[in-house]
């Protein structure tokens, strides 16, 4: 018995840690297509931008914590706004770096998505998203924000264990797009937000405040990481 229990676990570790094969060009390409519809239209977009808001929630909690923060909770609002409350030092690279991990960190978690998803690791992808949401939704503190981690994570864990291997690189391929493409968003809205003279304590303004630099060009920077993700990780994607 214990014999059959550590060939299954180590035949499920190999699967994890190993590659599957590419999906048909047209797959890539159809899921392409499906990202653009679901982040360009305004009504699906306002729905669709949760998950977004999810990975830049996420982005300040991890962020946080590498820099030796203690992060103390997460909401997530019907909005698609999201408030990430962390206690340390009000200044300094540890919060600097926690603010600007928001805006940034939906294009960046799409381009190391499209960086598995090149090298053939589709299992990977999808266990190691699992485990990421697994591990946010500890530190969700509403109830929208527990119920929306939880069905975001429970669609994974459904994929993952129940659908077949060309359904599964079809999701992978799809949520990678959708962080690409839909990583770009917001940091327009920001900007047209700011243009209107709203949003003054975003992630930019408080960016500027706790650096002098104006928030204009944090506000580049955030275009320049997404947009860059966006190409970078698109010609993987394609080239895969």
């Amino acid at each position: 018995m214990h014999t059959i229990a550590s060939d299954s676990l180590a035949s499920l570790w190999d699967e994890v840690l190993g590659s599957q094969p590419d999906p048909d060009l047209w797959v890539v390409f159809a899921t392409l297509v499906a990202a653009l519809a679901v982040v360009v239209p305004h009504v699906l977009w306002r729905i669709a931008r949760n998950a977004i808001t999810i990975a830049h929630e996420g982005g300040h909690g991890l962020i946080a914590l590498l820099t030796g923060r203690t992060l103390t909770g997460i909401r997530l609002h019907s909005d698609t706004s999201g408030l990430t409350v962390s206690r340390g030092k009000p200044h300094g690279i540890g919060m600097i770096l926690t603010a600007a991990a928001g805006y940034t960190a939906p294009p960046l978690l799409g381009l190391g998505g499209a960086a598995l998803l090149g090298a053939g690791h589709i299992t990977a992808l999808l266990w190691l998203a699992t485990l990421l949401l697994v591990a946010m939704l500890v530190m969700i503190r509403n109830a929208y924000g527990a119920l929306t981690v939880l069905l975001t994570g429970g669609t994974f864990v459904v994929v993952s264990w129940l659908a077949g291997p060309q359904v599964q690189a079809a999701f992978a391929y799809a949520v990678v797009w959708f962080l690409l493409i839909g990583g770009v968003r917001p940091a327009f809205e920001l900007q047209a937000k700011r243009a209107r003279g709203g949003a003054g304590d975003s992630d930019a303004d408080q960016l500027s405040r706790l650096t002098h630099v104006p928030a204009g060009l944090w506000l580049f920077l955030f275009h320049a990481v997404s947009l860059c993700s966006l190409i970078g990780g698109g010609r993987w994607l394609l080239e895969g």
